[in-house]
């Protein structure tokens, strides 16, 4: 297991910050063209809460991001250009080509990282970041949550996981370091499931990951089904559990970037453990010895 800190210091020589950034764009399962209402464990607002950021242009996202870590940076940091809120390339490739361009000709944008899903990677799209992936190193986030397709279906993913496969081999012929983001967690999975998602991950060929717990999010769906006792929460332990079993069937060259997420407090309900941010962290160090 290699840790995001260690593989940024690797590769860039110090250590990197994110600056994240909101497009203008939703998703497919959002506005009609596959499904609405988003999936089931996502709040109105998107992965990110960015709602009001995308108003301001790229430049200014990027500048207030660094300007608020400057500080604890230090002069010696490199900074990624996360593009993370929604999905980030369901949108036209003249808009997508534009504002990668934008973030990578700021002062100390030294990387590009664009959240998206796989099924929004079409030909144009592709082109757009394989010229990116040239400039500056490239990393894609893929939201596949699990390699279930009948729970993909429950979430309201609105694809299926063979497009997620092949969207890793396309990226990576590009050039592009992928990451995946998978759930622990989701209604109805059991740890042979959980399991199966890490390896079908890994098998594609994925570099890094994310992992998180589940989170119950105020006016979601997923509220509905917890307040029906149709969803089991994972306690910490439980799930770190789970985590160290994932890691231990992953190849040692695969880059852990998250080992668990923490919900935005105002409308997060379960699990109460992760709105300590700090005991988590505390806890996370000790056990996988960081």
């Amino acid at each position: 297991m290699i840790t995001a800190n260690q593989y940024f210091r690797d590769v860039f020589g110090h250590k990197m910050y994110k600056a994240s950034i909101a497009l203008d764009v939703t998703c497919p399962n959002r506005d009609g063209s596959k499904g609405s209402g988003g999936c089931i464990f996502c709040s109105e607002g998107g992965s990110g809460e960015f709602s009001a950021k995308c108003k301001t242009t790229i430049t200014e996202q990027i500048e207030e991001a660094i300007e608020q870590v400057r500080k604890k940076a230090g002069k010696d940091a490199g900074y990624i250009a996360y593009f993370q809120s929604f999905t980030s390339t369901y949108c036209a490739p003249e808009y997508l080509e534009k504002v990668l361009s934008e973030a990578s000709l700021i002062e100390g944008i030294e990387a590009i990282s664009v959240a998206t899903r796989p099924d929004c990677l079409g030909p144009e799209i592709m082109e757009v970041l394989k010229r990116q992936a040239r400039e500056k190193p490239l990393f894609v986030e893929l939201g596949l949550q699990t390699s279930s397709d009948k729970t993909a279906e429950l979430i309201n993913r609105c694809y299926k996981t063979e497009e997620y496969v092949k969207a890793v081999a396309a990226l990576k012929s590009i050039g592009a370091n992928v990451i995946t983001h998978i759930i622990f967690g989701l209604p109805g999975e059991t740890k042979d499931m959980l399991m199966d998602t890490v390896r079908l991950s890994a098998d594609a060929g994925s570099d890094g990951y994310k992992f998180t717990c589940l989170y119950i999010l105020k006016n979601t769906p997923m509220e509905t089904l917890y307040n029906e006792n149709k969803v089991e929460i994972l306690e910490m332990e439980e799930y770190f559990d789970i985590v160290e079993e994932a890691i231990s069937i992953l190849p040692q060259t695969a880059v852990i970037h998250r080992f668990t997420g923490d919900g935005p407090k105002k409308i997060l309900i379960a699990p109460s453990w992760t709105k300590n941010k700090r005991q988590v962290i505390n806890y996370i160090n000790r056990r996988f010895g960081l």
